[in-house]
């Protein structure tokens, strides 16, 4: 009976789209709407969440072909990194461990955001399911099980959730114009280097979306036509490169440059789709979140995924995800030559990390640091897979692992501390978060919510 109900739970979590309704419901409640604005007002973030995530679905069933005809054009073996991937093959392992990790990150998280000046709740349910399936593999090999696993995990997790967004904080306000949402995606450290990397390279008054366009090429203003047109060019290219013989076996019978012509289409749909989501949801949960803001957790601020801020930079959104594929190509050739284990980019990954790391550059950098940064981005989301192959026990014996930059970062920290120190080295780094956690309380700050200054 328990275990049924933690598991209903668990899957409640794991959806940001209800998690993001119940938010917009209690912000709603806490401001006294009347009944229809709070039905309307929790539905549309849900349905607006719904919206992305088919977007995003479609986005990766188009990539799914590309990656295909990559390798075989190319001849690339190796390990693929995919979140999904790897946590579905973890679930036949730590299930459990992971569901209670996941529950008890969001209770500390919420509790962090009531009593610190972390005021950001981390609202991207299946990064948070993602992160408490790394925990518990990664923790599970210092010698940690059962309550005290999930005690530790559950920590880490809740204050990860809350740290993430307020360290780059800055440089979201910069994206979004002061917009009072926050990063609530592990791949948040790889955005922040290279929004810093951006600020180095260029000026943020060249923006990509300022790009000077001649009358003839004025089409290309709009995002979904030169999505579209980018990626038939791109798509076509790799057809190409790995013949027609071998497309012809992924198509379904379909005509092998036709069937790259339109998965390119297909994947300029699926982020017009994405577009459009977006902008339901944030057209309602951030007017419902002052809700939260002012009776249930004071100065509250959403965390959401990355996708949310495609809207804010279009052109740097296909401007990063090129950079950062070139960046995953590059860094595969260094392991190569180094004799590591070949990490080939991932194309989900390196979309959706290298876009949203495209954007933030450009918000530091203009078009040189949408560039540049995004790959870094790459580099960083090749390297850091390669390293966190080793820490993640019987999980780094398969051939796909995790691939945003967080989850690299922390199974490193915590699985080095493990391997050196044993389960005193993770209750050090546990410490230290409760030390990240508490100092900022007695310290002087512009804003209530660390870091949530525009100036910054």
């Amino acid at each position: 009976m328990l275990v049924g109900i933690l598991q209903t739970l668990r899957d409640i979590l794991k959806q940001p789209a209800l998690l993001m309704g119940i938010m917009a419901f209690v912000g709603l409640v806490a401001l006294r709407k009347p009944a229809h604005k709070v039905m309307t007002g929790t539905l549309k973030p849900i349905l607006g969440y719904i919206m992305l995530g088919a977007g995003a679905d479609f986005i990766v069933a188009n990539l799914d072909p590309l990656g295909k005809m990559i390798q075989k054009g190319f001849h690339i073996t190796g390990v693929v990194p995919n979140n999904e991937a790897i946590v579905s093959v973890a679930q036949k392992l730590l299930g459990v461990e992971t569901m209670s990790i996941l529950v008890t990150g969001l209770i500390i998280n919420l509790i962090i955001a009531r009593f610190t000046k972390y005021k950001y709740v981390f609202l991207t349910g299946h990064h948070s399911f993602f992160m408490a399936c790394l925990l518990s593999a990664v923790l599970g090999t210092s010698g940690m099980k059962g309550t005290e696993l999930i005690l530790f995990g559950g920590f880490i997790l809740g204050a990860w959730s809350a740290i993430s967004p307020a360290i780059g904080q800055k440089y979201t306000l910069k994206v979004t114009d002061g917009d009072e949402i926050a990063m609530g995606h592990f791949g948040s450290l790889a955005y922040y280097i290279s929004a810093w990397v951006g600020s180095k390279v260029g000026k943020p008054e060249e923006s990509t979306e300022k790009m000077q366009i001649p009358e003839q090429w004025g089409f290309l203003r709009d995002s979904t036509i030169a999505t579209a047109v980018t990626m038939m060019i791109f798509y076509v290219v790799v057809a190409l490169v790995a013949g027609p013989a071998y497309v012809s076996t992924i198509s379904d019978g379909t005509a092998p440059i036709l069937f790259a012509l339109m998965a390119g289409l297909k994947f300029a749909v699926g982020v017009t789709i994405v577009y459009n989501g977006v902008r339901m949801i944030l057209g309602d949960l951030i007017p419902a979140f002052q809700g939260i803001a002012t009776k249930v957790i004071p100065n509250a601020i959403p965390a959401v995924d990355c996708a949310v801020f495609f809207t804010y930079a279009p052109t740097a959104v296909v401007i990063g995800f090129v950079s950062s594929f070139i960046g995953g190509v590059i860094g595969m050739i260094a392991l190569g030559a180094l004799g590591g284990v070949l990490i080939i980019p991932g194309l989900v990954p390196h979309f959706f990390c290298g876009a949203t790391a495209g954007i933030f550059g450009n918000a530091t950098g203009g078009r040189k640091g949408a560039i540049v940064g995004s790959f870094v981005n790459g580099l960083l989301i090749t390297f850091a897979p390669a390293l966190l192959l080793p820490v993640l026990g019987t999980l780094g014996f398969q051939n796909t692992t995790f691939g945003d930059f967080d989850f690299g970062v922390l199974g490193i920290l915590f699985g080095k501390a493990s391997n050196i120190a044993g389960k005193g080295g993770v209750i050090l780094l546990v410490a230290l978060l409760l030390v990240a956690l508490i100092v900022p309380s007695f310290i002087k700050t512009k804003s209530n919510t660390l870091n949530n200054n525009i100036e910054a």
